[in-house]
């Protein structure tokens, strides 16, 4: 026999169709306003007889020559006017990620294992490093670059270059496979790695591995943590707004053969068991023939630094333990940190993306708190209004946690992050781009569907990018997650007993 449903269930159904009436009658009030007086125009119009047409015809043929023309020009030197300051759009063409050899594996056991046969790690270091892994969200497929498969770890100039070349020229050459673009007519190039910065440059390697032009416009940016990946971006936007008709090539990784820490403090023992080797490469270009084939349109970016203040400035930071072994510290306010951080950075990108009736949502709430001194809780925008998509770094469960609280997401908006963490763990500012294509490969990404990116990283910055799909996303055949897209999403347990 069937049961009736519970009034808070019938409740919970009549509000959520109480605020999608107030969503579609706030975001199309302009509409609802015009219909009227559009209604109004064509009565009139309706009860004009043909003497008044006729007279209406008569007037303007009357009208001087001279003025008409005049006003035509006005009205052609206006247009023209606002389409040179009209920003060029920005297309991403296409992207390519690294895709570690099985051989690069490093599950649970062997990480273990070559933890302990380390001499400068003692028993109680390896299991602090346990109980990291056990809740990391990591895998068994993550990978490291082969000096850190020696014992110990071989953290040279040479095997450092050595992982450089490998990760950064792998993304490169998929690229330029995918989109037939010839070396010669990259105009930029933006190289970011945060922790690996040798004479010369990583930027200088790529111009000599490919022979790029003389005069290609070439950045290399270091020390910028993980959030780095937009920060080149941004960059590579600001440069297509004044260079028409080009092509920018925009690299993000992060070198961690040379950043092996060998100590035993813990605050900096982290890194080594969040970080793995990943890179990715992307096209950007201005031409507007790039448009047809292009997957992506930069619709905004928004950077947050809080680098002013001491704790922020702080939280994530490379030092020198009390044996002289060099490593990162993070904080442990990290996540309160970060969260401000977001804060800041939501409060300008929600006026750039959300719709009006979350604006207004917000300022009632505002307003409420501010003025009338309520004491209810500031109300969070609805930012699935605004996105069907979401690239949070994966730069641990802790991280990826902390957003889905504070932007109100489910677990299916948070999934490609998860699912990155697990199978590529933490490749820093690359990490959002495997996330992007972990969406493609699921079958996921739609034309007019809008994606946000939010990154991470030390200063303490917090970056975020919006990208709107121009085409529909066909089901990738290689990439990063060809041979394993089958198997995810996944159960990921709390805990991984590894004792």
């Amino acid at each position: 026999m069937a049961t009736e449903p519970s009034p808070q269930f019938l409740n919970s159904i009549r509000l959520k169709y109480v605020k999608l009436g107030y969503q579609y009658l706030v975001n199309h009030i302009l509409t609802f306003l015009l219909i009227p007086i559009i209604i109004t125009i064509l009565v009139e119009l309706a009860r004009v007889g043909p003497e008044e047409i006729i007279s209406l015809f008569r007037f303007l043929n009357e009208l001087d020559l001279i003025y008409v023309i005049s006003s035509m020009l006005l009205v052609i030197i206006s247009a023209t006017f606002y389409l040179m300051c009209k920003p060029r759009p920005v297309f991403l063409v296409d992207y390519a990620c690294f895709r570690p050899l099985p051989n690069f594996r490093v599950p649970f056991s062997t990480f273990v294992e070559h933890s302990r046969l380390v001499p400068q790690f003692d028993e109680k270091t390896v299991r602090f490093q346990i109980r990291i892994l056990e809740r990391s969200g990591l895998g068994e497929e993550t990978c490291v670059p082969p000096a850190n498969h020696y014992i110990p770890p071989t953290c040279s100039m040479a095997t450092a270059r050595d992982e450089a070349e490998l990760v950064i020229f792998s993304a490169i050459d998929e690229l330029l496979n995918k989109t037939g673009m010839k070396p010669k007519n990259i105009d930029m190039l933006i190289v970011n790695c945060s922790l690996f910065s040798p004479t010369p440059s990583l930027s200088t390697m790529v111009i000599n591995k490919y022979k790029l032009r003389s005069n290609v416009i070439n950045f290399n940016l270091s020390g910028m943590g993980c959030s780095a990946g937009l920060i080149s971006i941004d960059l590579a936007r600001n440069l297509l707004q004044a260079h028409g008709n080009s092509y920018a090539l925009v690299v993000s990784t992060e070198i961690i053969t040379p950043n092996y820490y060998l100590g035993k403090e813990r605050a900096m023992i982290l890194p080594n068991c969040l970080f793995r080797m990943g890179a990715a490469a992307i096209l950007l270009s201005n031409c507007r023939r790039e448009g047809s084939r292009a997957k992506y349109r930069l619709s905004h970016v928004v950077r947050t630094h809080k680098g002013a203040d001491d704790a922020a400035y702080n939280c994530v930071f490379q030092e020198q333990d009390s044996e002289g072994n060099v490593g990162i510290k993070l904080s442990k306010d990290l996540m309160a940190i970060a969260g401000e951080a977001l804060k800041s950075n939501i409060t300008t990108m929600g006026p750039l993306v959300l719709p009006s009736c979350e604006q207004l949502l917000f300022l009632f709430s505002l307003i409420a708190r501010k003025v009338f001194k309520s004491k209810r809780k500031p109300y969070i925008p609805d930012f699935k209004s605004a996105f069907e998509h979401f690239c949070i770094h994966a730069g641990g469960r802790a991280v990826i946690d902390e957003l889905q609280n504070n932007l109100q997401l489910s677990d299916e908006h948070v999934e490609a992050s998860r699912m990155t963490l697990h199978r590529f763990g933490n490749t820093s500012s690359s990490s959002l781009w495997y996330e992007l294509n972990y969406i493609e490969a699921k079958g996921r990404m739609k034309k007019g569907n809008r994606v946000w990116m939010i990154g991470f990283g030390s200063g303490f910055k917090c970056n975020s990018a919006v990208w709107k799909c121009l085409r529909t996303v066909k089901t990738p055949v290689d990439g990063p997650w060809s041979s394993s897209i089958h198997r995810y999403p996944v159960e990921i347990p709390d805990v991984v007993k590894l004792l």
